[in-house]
Order: C-alpha cells, then structure tokens, then sequence
C-alpha cells in the first residue's frame, strides 16, 4: 500500500497585512481608537434618497434673444469700432462691459478696449450680420487704455452713462 503525503503549508495572515513599524513600547502607550458606533436602536432607518427635482425650462423664440460674442460693433457715425471678444460681469452676474477687440486688420494690430454695457445699443438683432451701435466715436475708443487680464479694468462709457463699480477687498 502506497503512501500518499499531502503538505498544507500554512501561511500566518498577518503576513499579508501592513503592520505599522512604531516600537512597541509606543504601542502599549497608545490609545486604542474608538470603531464607528453602533447604529443607536431609536434612530430612524436611513430612507432612500430624494430624486432631485426637475430643472425648470424656460423657453426664448429665435427673434427674442440673441448671442453677442463674435458680433460687430459700430459707432453712430457707422464707423467700424471692432467685435465683441468678451463680457464682463460682477459678482451678482450682471453684465457691466463688453470687450471689444478694436482696430487692426484681420485681428494684426488689433488691441482690447473695454467699454460700459450700457453705452451698446442692440436694436434689432435678426441674424449675424446685424450690428451693435457703441454711443463712443473711433477717437474716443483709440485713446482708451487696452485691457490687460489681471489687471484693473478701466471701462470706458457713454458721456455720464458709467457707474463706478464698487470693489470689496
């Protein structure tokens, strides 16, 4: 009769678990850290959360809304003052300026004026090649300081139109 021997090699867990290395007189000082308590019996049963209520909607018609960003901008006297690069809100998001990306050719040259929402005119907007009137001639835009990212923004408005815009520190 054949002998079948069968090893089981026996591995200790601790062997695959991360034991911190603190020295053992510091760990019979610390103190043991309290588990997560037990679920108390008086509270009340988690209950599946609420869906999210729905989004509201609100719907504009083609001809009661338009975007501006891209949109030409010329003054009263129909002259080309630039394009509108970007908007400038304050904290509450209300618009207060408009970037307008002046002068130049084909955008070479070309420097950002920042000028008071208020001063545009939108009039009628039907489609892209509508225009936006700026109340500021082409000199007065060209004398205007360039607007710089991070930097103080002077806006430049329609004669006594601008409100200083309040900054809190």
């Amino acid at each position: 009769m054949s002998r079948t021997w069968r090893f089981i090699w026996f591995i200790p867990v601790a062997a695959f678990c991360a034991v911190p290395l603190i020295p053992s007189h510091a760990r019979d000082e610390a103190p043991a850290q309290p588990g997560p308590a037990p679920p108390s019996p008086t509270a009340a049963p988690a209950s599946p959360k609420e869906p999210a209520p729905p989004p509201s909607v609100t719907i504009i018609g083609p001809r009661d809304a338009h975007g501006v960003l891209g949109r030409e901008v010329r003054s009263p006297a129909n002259e080309d003052m630039g394009r509108i690069v970007d908007i400038v809100v304050d904290r509450t998001g209300t618009a207060r300026a408009a970037v307008i990306d002046f002068g130049g050719f084909l955008g070479v040259g070309s420097r950002k004026i920042v000028v008071d929402w208020n001063a545009l005119h939108f009039g009628q907007l039907a489609n892209k090649r509508d225009t936006i009137i700026l109340e500021l001639t082409k000199a007065q835009v060209a004398a205007a300081p360039e607007y710089k990212v991070d930097k103080p923004i002077v806006v430049l408005g329609a004669s006594g139109s601008l409100q200083p815009l309040q900054v809190i520190p």
